[in-house]
């Protein structure tokens, strides 16, 4: 049998496991997006915000500074000079407000560059004079220094910043972070509602390609997906309806077809023919039968919902012993035992059969009567990995993709042997209905080699085979 690689052959776990990764890349996409728009819609309105409040935020502070200096400076005025070491002590316990006398020898150091201070020192020395004087630090004691006089004496009068900027940066960073928090956690729930029908109908869509029959999608939501969902179902069940209309009509084909092919056989023996003619007539009579057959087995339904645990290397070593009886057969085997998968036991049986059975008719050694197969079952990967291979002369790299298609056959086989064409998309069809995989390759030194991928299951209890017996 040859058994083409429908697309790119066995892939590799690694390759499978980036495949069912990326196939969420919809959703990461989706979530990527809002979380930029999110985040870049976040900054332009801190910024906007904080270049729309600068004006009114530093009116607002220079107020509040010329009104404490203001308060100050008439309290300390007002008061008995005997009283004033205790008014200082209490503003500075109380209210963070300390009192120094300014003088020419102060260390003094500039303002920190802020946005904010030019508009700041504007407003205040509207208020209390252009010789007003500022400092973040005097003396290497850090804070808002701002001068002020009480007659011809000038002080420093400090206060803390926290005072005067009770929003730090940190705090603003946690706001920020909080806000950013819970709009990621609003846009993995918008791309998962926004995917969710889409993953339903992808699933939906695999599960046909595999041969099974999905649930309907619900037929609610938004217009878009509630008519995707509607035509998805209706496409569904024309689909099952024609595949049931096929299998009629094709047992209707095979009941009318094979009545008169009795008659035939029936008149062929009763006929005065030769020997010759009459074994003639029979094979073609049977090979029409076997026709028949193949088309039943190609258009009839299955259901995977029966499968059971089955003994894989009981079937493929019960072949191999069957096929030692031939004289033009020479089978080797590498099985281990008690490999188990999940299917149907007469189906797995048919494409066993089927595959030695093409292997003997096309992969005759070189020069001889008697084809040689190969026939190989291990764990590989967490998959049940069999192959079934001959030493014949394999088939051109250029047909390979086309002979899992219907009624399709190489030239170098139409001359050995008459059939339908069917026999590699029936094998083809089965294996994928087991969630199994197809690859045929040329083999080393001649012959073909068709690999079959199955996924595991636990084996229980040892080999069912074997207790059986």
């Amino acid at each position: 049998m040859r058994l083409p690689n429908p697309a790119t052959g066995i892939h590799n776990m690694s390759y499978q496991a980036r495949q069912r990764w990326f196939s969420n890349g919809l959703f990461w996409r989706t979530f990527f997006l809002l979380t930029f728009l999110i985040t870049a819609s976040m900054v332009a309105w801190v910024a906007s915000f904080r270049m729309v409040e600068r004006g009114p935020r530093a009116e607002q502070l220079a107020a509040q500074i010329v009104s404490v200096v203001t308060i100050t400076r008439a309290a300390l005025t007002h008061s008995a000079p005997e009283m004033r070491r205790e008014l200082l002590f209490d503003l500075a316990s109380n209210e963070g407000i300390r009192i120094y006398p300014l003088e020419k020898t102060d260390k003094i150091t500039p303002p920190d560059d802020s946005p904010v201070l030019p508009e700041l020192e504007f407003y205040v020395k509207q208020a209390m004079g252009d010789d007003t004087k500022f400092a973040s630090g005097v003396n290497d004691v850090d804070g808002f220094w701002i001068s002020f006089k009480i007659d011809e004496d000038e002080y420093w009068l400090m206060l803390d910043r926290g005072r005067l900027d009770r929003t730090s940066s940190l705090q603003w960073l946690g706001w920020g972070s909080i806000a950013l928090v819970l709009s990621l956690i609003g846009a993995v729930f918008i791309s998962t509602l926004i995917n969710q029908p889409l993953a339903r109908l992808t699933a939906a869509a695999r599960a046909i390609a595999k041969g099974k029959q999905p649930d309907p999608l619900p037929e609610s939501g938004p217009t878009e997906i509630r008519e995707a969902n509607l035509s998805f179902n209706q496409m569904v069940a024309d689909l099952d309806r024609i595949e049931s209309d096929r299998a009629v009509i094709l047992a209707g084909i095979s009941h009318d077809l094979r009545t008169p092919l009795a008659r035939m056989q029936l008149e062929v023996e009763m006929a005065k023919l030769s020997d010759e003619a009459r074994d003639g007539m029979h094979s073609d009579l049977a090979q029409m039968d076997a026709i028949i057959g193949q088309f039943l087995d190609y258009a009839k339904p299955f259901d995977s919902s029966s499968f059971t645990p089955v003994d894989l290397s009981g079937l493929l070593e019960d072949a191999a012993n069957n096929s030692k009886r031939l004289n033009d057969v020479m089978v080797s085997t590498a099985i281990s035992p008690d490999i188990e998968v999940m299917g149907n036991t007469v189906e797995l049986e048919r494409i066993i059969s089927n595959l030695i059975e093409n292997a003997r008719r096309y992969g005759k050694t070189a020069g001889t009567d008697v084809a040689n197969i190969d026939i190989l079952c291990k764990i590989e990967d967490r998959h049940v990995k069999v192959e079934i291979s001959d030493h014949g002369p394999g088939a051109p790299d250029s047909e390979l993709e086309h002979l899992l298609r219907p009624f399709t056959r190489l030239d170098t086989a139409r001359g050995q042997a008459n059939g339908s064409g069917l026999g590699l998309a029936i094998v083809n069809r089965i294996v994928i209905r087991h969630n199994g995989k197809l690859a045929l390759r040329n083999r080393d030194g001649g012959g073909l080699v068709v690999q079959m991928m199955f996924p595991t299951v636990p084996i229980r209890g040892g080999n069912p085979r074997k207790q059986a017996i």
